[in-house]
């Protein structure tokens, strides 16, 4: 009994769940102070739409958070990206296809590039990622020569402005509650078969709760606006394939041990300078995926486009659990961190909350969870 109990109340549920209620009194809050329009079916589709860059770019910097480094260029990579995309179809007249695959392949070269920068030439991923924030930034405006290039392209458009119909969003959350069933069941036996205690399927079930719960809550929601947006849907595709990565490859587990340990992990056979260089280029492929939904959403690259946005994927990071000396983290956490930056940065706009005191607010709370984190590292 105390073993299941364990595995329930984990400390990394607990911090998941605390999480949650802290989004719940945001959420409650806003709805009262915005006369019941926070929780409304459209703002809460705008709310999610929104949040999809900034979560996107987090699951791929959680995974570079977690291997012990940083990236603080992929703003200015998400730029540059979404210029090379609108470029490609505005002046070069190629097809929306060309434009999805050089923006990503730009950025993940980039990673390639800055990764192997810190991984096999030693310099440290800050210094190496702020040149890249600057170098980055400074090649956006030579690419669009100092002004917003539009884009008209309609089929491009729809990937940051179209919905999922009723039918198929309801469809694809049977899909995904038979996931949450099958993983919960295939968890318990693996328990079982690695002698590790015996299956309880009723705390397995108790854990499902929640995530089904939020599947069904999810679509009724986005089903009673226009659908589920397709940023939305690219979002949880990203989070599934970062989720699986990280806890079910070998690729993932060896992150943690870089990031808990480097040289541990080098003394146990890990390729550590490969593997951070990996890490970067998967960091690019999110950056470049989220480059196509910012373009898309806005129809046009600018040259400011992505800033801060580094800051904002950090944040979520850390706010979500991971820690930035490596090792802990996980996409869930990334990604409810992202949609708490999202839901402060709704509400506030829908108070008519000026900018100096949204950036005083939401920096105050990245400090605050930092020192939160590093009091729990203390205590253990």
């Amino acid at each position: 009994m105390e073993n299941s109990q364990e595995r329930i109340f984990s400390r990394a549920a607990l911090r998941a769940y605390v999480m949650i209620g802290v989004l719940a009194v945001i959420w409650a809050y806003f709805h009262w102070a915005t006369g019941s329009i926070f929780l409304t079916p459209l703002n809460l589709s705008n709310l999610a739409t929104q949040m999809s860059v900034t979560a996107i770019l987090a699951v791929g910097m959680l995974m570079v958070i977690v291997s012990g480094n940083i990236d603080l260029s992929v703003g200015s990579v998400l730029g540059f990206a979404g210029g090379i995309a609108a470029i490609v179809l505005t002046s070069y007249n190629y097809g929306v296809a060309t434009a999805i695959v050089l923006a990503v392949a730009v950025a993940v070269l980039i990673g390639l590039f800055q990764g192997s920068l810190t991984a096999y030439l030693n310099i440290p991923a800050f210094i190496v990622t702020l040149g890249g924030l600057l170098a980055w930034r400074g090649a956006v405006k030579w690419l669009l020569g100092g002004y917003t290039v539009p884009v008209s392209d309609q089929t491009f458009i729809a990937i940051g402005n179209s919905y999922i119909q009723p039918a198929a969003g309801w469809a694809m959350a049977v899909i995904a509650i038979l996931f949450v069933i099958f993983f919960s069941v295939r968890n318990e036996r693996a328990i079982k078969a690695y002698g590790l205690g015996e299956s309880n399927y009723t705390a397995a079930s108790l854990r499902a709760i929640v995530p089904i719960a939020g599947i069904i809550a999810f679509t009724w929601v986005m089903n009673s606006y226009r659908g589920i947006p397709v940023p939305v849907m690219i979002l949880l595709g990203s989070a599934l394939f970062g989720a699986f990565l990280t806890n079910s490859t070998v690729f993932g587990r060896r992150l943690y041990a870089i990031g808990g340990n480097p040289e541990a992990a080098r003394l146990s056979g890990i390729d550590v300078k490969r593997n951070v260089v990996k890490v970067y280029a998967l960091l690019g492929v999110f950056t470049g995926v989220a480059a196509l939904i910012f373009t898309a959403r806005v129809g046009s690259a600018a040259p400011d486009a992505g800033v801060l946005k580094e800051l904002d994927a950090i944040a979520a990071c850390v706010i979500g659990g991971a820690s930035l000396m490596g090792g802990r983290g996980t996409i869930f956490g990334a990604c409810l961190g992202a949609l708490i930056m999202a839901s402060l940065d709704n509400g506030m706009s829908l108070l008519n909350v000026r900018d100096f005191m949204q950036d005083i607010i939401k920096g105050s709370i990245l400090v605050a969870a930092v020192g939160l984190d590093m009091m729990g590292r203390r205590q253990a």
